[in-house]
């Protein structure tokens, strides 16, 4: 495989080749993502058998901590997001040990860990319990975290770990927004979840691996980021939490550095990304003379990706934030295109903020999947992953976090 400019040339033709791509993807991350509707209506079901109605009993609380790092800290920004602008109550995903000084008896704390056992969740359970804030804890059965719930006597959903936890985002995410609901904070019913699991299987349906890739959006999608630097901006909330989730897959399954955010943080500075050396200058400063199909002269660009999701829930907001955030997208795209920086427009589909959600980030969560593979790369294994961890892990001797001592 041929270097350019430090990076490695993608095997397009690997992506056409179904058999190819499964080898290369020993450890199953296109069937676990390829079951994130199945992971909807688990996890429903879980949560339905976990009496998360006790919630209702003590009536609404003052805030609600959802308490979880990585995948699990996403939870809570997507329970914010549906929840929307005139939730009730503060929601504020924590992402480090322990909770926040203020929590106390009026809260709710939502400790969440795709394996049960991660610091972050472990730590905020034990101090939700110890200050006697109302707690949820989410996680893998027979788990330390599952172990807490039970000595708080405080509700406990088992989400089954089957695969690492940034492919099991609607399995973690469902019983958050469940818990929501009994709380008062969202008006996820039934139908939505329904929605949104039949919008995951198709979407799945659209991206699987025999499809090829001129009629396989996450194929293409993955083709044209290859070899660039991307740049993910959401044009509303909802549509910067996918945003947010697509640059973790990116980084995570392709390794790919990735700069994500939303347009509105964009058009305040990061927007002149676009003028710069990898941007509007590189291609200002190329040789016209030079020979298109010499690797040598290929140089990296940014790539520009736009998530759109029309605005806010009109069932909520008037139309003026929609019309703002639309106009916003519409200029970045009309920037990006002047300046000669490719751009890939996601649209979001759907009638709930919860489907809307979900349309925005099944596709680009099969091409991050499918870069990993067009670079040789096995997007489940991911060395530095677990060599961190390893070394992050206390020595002997060494106190533990707040609250796991």
């Amino acid at each position: 495989m041929a270097a350019v400019e430090g990076h490695r040339v993608p095997q397009e033709a690997l992506l056409d080749d179904e058999q190819a791509m499964l080898d290369k993807d020993p450890g199953g991350m296109l069937r676990a993502t390829a079951s994130s509707g199945a992971q909807v209506r688990e996890s429903a079901a879980l949560a339905a058998e976990a009496n998360l109605g006790l919630l209702s009993d003590d009536g609404r609380p003052r805030a609600v901590v959802v308490a979880g790092i990585g995948t699990a800290g996403l939870t809570g920004s997507i329970l914010a997001t549906v929840a929307g602008p005139r939730c009730p109550v503060p929601v504020i995903g924590h992402r480090s040990a322990g909770v926040p000084g203020w929590v106390g008896a009026a809260d709710v704390v939502i400790a969440v860990s795709a394996s049960g056992r991660s610091p972050e969740a472990l730590a905020a359970a034990d101090a939700a319990a110890r200050r006697g804030a109302r707690l949820v804890a989410i996680g893998n059965p027979d788990s330390e975290l599952q172990a807490m719930a039970e000595r708080a006597r405080a509700p406990f959903v088992p989400v089954p770990r089957r695969a690492p936890a940034r492919a099991s985002l609607w399995g973690l995410a469902v019983p958050v927004l469940l818990a929501g609901r009994h709380l008062g904070l969202v008006k996820v019913n039934e139908a939505d979840l329904a929605e949104t699991a039949s919008r995951l299987d198709a979407d799945a349906e659209r991206c699987r691996p025999a499809a090829e890739s001129f009629v396989n959006p996450a194929k293409s999608l993955a083709l044209g980021l290859a070899g660039s630097i991307p740049i993910v901006w959401g044009s509303s909330p909802l549509a910067t939490v996918a945003a947010r989730r697509f640059a973790d897959t990116l980084a995570a399954n392709a390794r790919y550095p990735v700069m994500a955010g939303a347009l509105g943080e964009a058009g305040r500075g990061r927007v002149g990304l676009l003028d710069g050396p990898f941007g509007g200058l590189a291609e200002s400063s190329r040789d016209i003379f030079a020979d298109p199909d010499d690797e040598a002269d290929i140089t990296t660009r940014l790539r520009l990706v736009v998530m759109r999701d029309g605005g806010l829930n009109p069932e909520d907001e008037a139309d003026e934030p929609v019309a703002v955030e639309e106009r916003r997208a519409d200029a970045v795209v009309a920037l990006a295109e002047r300046r000669g920086v490719r751009c890939d427009v996601v649209v979001a589909e759907g009638g709930s903020s919860l489907e809307r959600l979900a349309s925005l980030v099944a596709m680009p969560d099969f091409a991050s999947i499918y870069l990993a593979m067009a670079h040789g790369l096995d997007p489940m294994a991911v060395p530095a992953i677990d060599e961190m961890k390893e070394l992050s892990q206390p020595l002997p001797g060494q106190p533990l976090p707040e609250g796991l001592s």
